[in-house]
């Protein structure tokens, strides 16, 4: 495995994590009391905290990716026969 492999296979790992913890904690408009917010979407979070989540899911996806390249680079699977 060449650096470029690893580091799309993070990318691509990084997506599908990100994705995965996107709706954590997700509280819509409509369920909130008041956020002050006139004509906004009902549908919109409230507090996306977007930068918290991106963190998570790289942390999650550190932990994945190496698994993941550390059976790779063993050879159990042998993605070139």
């Amino acid at each position: 495995m060449n650096i470029a492999g690893a580091i799309v296979i993070f990318l691509i790992w990084w997506w599908v994590v990100f994705l995965a913890v996107l709706p954590k904690g997700v509280e819509g408009r409509w369920e909130a009391e008041d956020d002050g917010v006139k004509g906004a979407d009902p549908g919109a979070p409230v507090k996306p905290e977007i930068k918290a989540k991106a963190w998570l899911a790289t942390k999650i996806t550190v932990v994945v990716w190496a698994i993941t390249v550390a059976i790779i680079v063993s050879g159990i699977f042998n993605f070139r026969e």
